[in-house]
């Protein structure tokens, strides 16, 4: 409940060029200039006031907890990490990820014949990083998946390997979280 009514007389408002006059308009132009002023000096010196990032040329650096595109990891011989277990495909909430495993000539181990995550369903939450055992899929810092058409965000398995030496940083900090 409101403790008191405040009335407003918009006519002498108008009068003195208040709320919607020219009063409002020649303050908004005097910090807009203020702010392109400044920013042009400093531009001018080379100590930019501003933190601007040209996109495609330039890149963020993003800290170690980021979470980009799951990925898969690549070992030093070319094989995927992947057993094919499929609790990365059981944990995933959005049903985005879809294994088909096959088995491999050694008697123990699978891997998967098909690896498939739908780029356009899912969440970046990380709940698939967390169920796989082998530290086999791992969140990224790659943001980039733009494609023409439904079927180019639908990523296979030979578009998901990254070798372990990128995500070496990643890695460690996974590996460091379940220390603690």
């Amino acid at each position: 409940m409101a403790a008191r009514v405040v009335t407003v007389d918009r006519r002498s408002l108008r009068a003195r060029g208040g709320a919607f006059g020219a009063r409002a308009f020649a303050k908004g132009l005097s910090v807009t200039w203020k702010h392109f002023s400044r920013n042009l000096m400093g531009w001018v010196r080379g100590k930019p006031t501003v933190a601007t990032v040209m996109f495609p040329e330039e890149d963020v650096v993003k800290p170690a907890a980021f979470r980009g595109m799951p990925v898969l990891v690549q070992m030093d011989d070319g094989k995927e990490r992947c057993v094919a277990c499929g609790l990365c495909e059981w944990a995933c909430p959005v049903d985005c990820i879809s294994i088909d495993p096959a088995e491999t000539p050694d008697p123990i181990e699978r891997h998967p014949l098909r690896f498939d995550i739908d780029m356009g369903r899912c969440m970046f939450c990380g709940l698939c990083e967390e169920a796989c055992p082998e530290e086999a899929i791992v969140m990224s810092d790659r943001v980039e998946i733009s494609a023409f058409s439904r079927g180019g965000i639908v990523w296979n398995k030979e578009d998901l390997l990254v070798p372990q030496d990128q995500l070496a940083r990643r890695l460690d900090w996974i590996r460091r979280s379940y220390e603690r």
